[in-house]
């Protein structure tokens, strides 16, 4: 018996001088050990599985985005349908968070001036009343600001001015 525990205790004295000696050797002939090493030996070459495995994932995944969209659409869960009660015919943004929107009930128009916590009705229209490229279906009630674009409106107004004074300028000389 102590003999068996006498060898065991020289194997383990030999394995860790072992153990030793591999580690200086690895410290004493570091720079041999790592300039063997080529550049981009470490990174296995993908090959043609890797390849189609990874192409048949990304295929996988696309159809299940699609598939995703397809049954949002058939049960109703995008948020664009026009078979509602509740129908938005147009609508502005007047700045960072307030809004105006026109909004068809029935038969009717209605105008709403929406900002962070308040909705407000600002007006009131039959359904159809206006077109809606922007331009009057009649003629346009008094009182009502001018339609079209602000650029357009901003040079009839500059040509009435200078009309005007052209006018005055020419009245004044004779």
């Amino acid at each position: 018996m102590k003999r068996l525990a006498a060898w065991a205790a020289l194997a383990m004295t030999l394995a860790a001088h072992t153990a030793h000696a591999a580690d200086m050797n690895a410290v004493n002939h570091a720079a041999q050990i790592a300039s063997g090493v080529g550049a981009g030996t470490a990174v296995p070459s993908l090959g043609v599985g890797a390849v189609l495995q990874t192409l048949l994932g990304l295929a996988i995944v696309i159809a299940f985005v699609f598939g995703c969209a397809w049954l949002a659409r058939k049960f109703g869960v995008a948020g664009s349908q026009r078979t509602g009660l509740v129908k938005v015919i147009g609508g502005a943004s007047l700045g960072n968070k307030e809004r105006v929107s026109v909004v068809e009930i029935g038969d009717t128009w209605l105008v709403l001036g929406a900002a962070p916590g308040n909705v407000r009705l600002l007006h009131t229209m039959p359904a159809g009343s206006v077109a809606l490229n922007g331009t009057d279906a009649g003629a346009p009630p008094e009182g009502q600001p001018p339609q079209g674009s602000f650029g357009q409106r901003f040079r009839d107004a500059l040509a009435g001015e200078a009309t005007k004074r052209l006018q005055k300028f020419a009245g004044g000389s004779k």
